[in-house]
């Protein structure tokens, strides 16, 4: 097994995991689970946000499997227990995010279309929602309904936005863009301290998701590269275009954060206006990573996905 078991975060049963090979070569991990007590309501697709790991939504896996959902997770190339691309593994790194499309489709066709019993809703964080919305928007509909949480549809950049984005793009133009981004390095984002941290109020959620990394090293990351803030820009960039929503046809639910200091949540209010089958939910209050925030907001999340998606909201404890 290639998971990360601790005390406090162990793998839930029934875990099938390893790894598949994206179509350019690269070697992703993912791991599957089968629903709860034999119940067959569909699958769960599980994508993390920059930086993640499988072991982080071992708390959701088990809250989704007693709704009765099987659910598969992948880990994005890059981070987790996927394949790096540079010497350094603590660096986030990408060229593109197309690239990110090839581990989509990896995953999809080599584990969940074989292996997953259907039908298939997405549940995506930040820099994974970014990835789920333009697989929709190039028309790959897999899923049902998708469930975004603090989607990255604009980065939140306080001081000289345009500045950043010309500067990115030209250190990833002269073959500077593996360079962590200034202030970067190689300390793992899930082990920075608790106190002024802007993705979770709850800290034992926060320590948690920190001990995993303290356990197994590799599956840490650190700071981005110039590259992934530059094709980050390039990605939400194409977000901003008026007519990029309306072209999604896919029931889409965003579960925005009203606290958020790392996406711009009145971005994706603006993008949801547009959506043709789509709303937005704002948690007042929560941070970036709603699903490890405290339980009083977590409970409007469940509440908002058992309402949308099919067949949950029944079965569970």
């Amino acid at each position: 097994m290639t998971l990360v078991s601790i005390p406090s975060n162990p793998v839930p049963e029934g875990a099938i995991d390893g790894h598949i090979t994206a179509s350019d070569g690269v070697k992703l991990r993912f791991a599957r689970w089968p629903a709860g007590d034999g119940k067959r309501k569909g699958t769960v697709c599980i994508f993390p946000g920059r930086a993640e790991m499988i072991e982080k939504y071992f708390e959701i896996v088990t809250e989704l499997r007693e709704r009765g959902f099987a659910v598969a997770a992948l880990d994005w190339r890059g981070q987790g227990g996927s394949a790096r691309v540079l010497a350094d593994p603590r660096k986030g790194h990408v060229g593109d995010f197309s690239e990110y499309q090839l581990d989509l489709d990896a995953f999809m066709k080599q584990i969940v279309l074989p292996d997953c019993p259907p039908p298939y809703f997405g549940l995506a964080h930040s820099m994974g929602s970014a990835n789920l919305l333009r697989a929709i928007h190039e028309e790959r509909r897999w899923f049902d309904r998708v469930v975004l949480c603090a989607p990255m549809v604009d980065l939140r950049i306080k001081r000289w936005p345009t500045v950043a984005r010309y500067f990115t793009r030209f250190m990833s133009a002269i073959g500077l863009g593996h360079r962590y981004v200034p202030g970067g390095s190689a300390v793992a984002v899930s082990n920075r301290p608790f106190a002024g941290n802007p993705v979770s109020s709850d800290p034992v959620r926060y320590e948690r998701i920190a001990s995993i990394v303290e356990a197994d090293s590799s599956v840490g990351l650190g700071s981005p590269t110039l590259s992934w803030i530059s094709a980050a820009f390039r990605q939400v960039d194409e977000f901003a275009e008026p007519e990029y929503p309306a072209k999604l046809r896919q029931p889409i639910l965003i579960i925005a954060a009203g606290s958020d200091r790392l996406v711009s949540t009145p971005a994706a209010e603006k993008f949801a206006i547009h959506l043709r089958a789509g709303a937005i939910i704002v948690i007042p209050g929560s941070r970036h990573e709603i699903l490890i925030e405290r339980d009083s907001i977590r409970s409007q999340f469940w509440a908002a996905f058992d309402a949308f998606v099919p067949g949950s909201g029944t079965g569970q404890r």
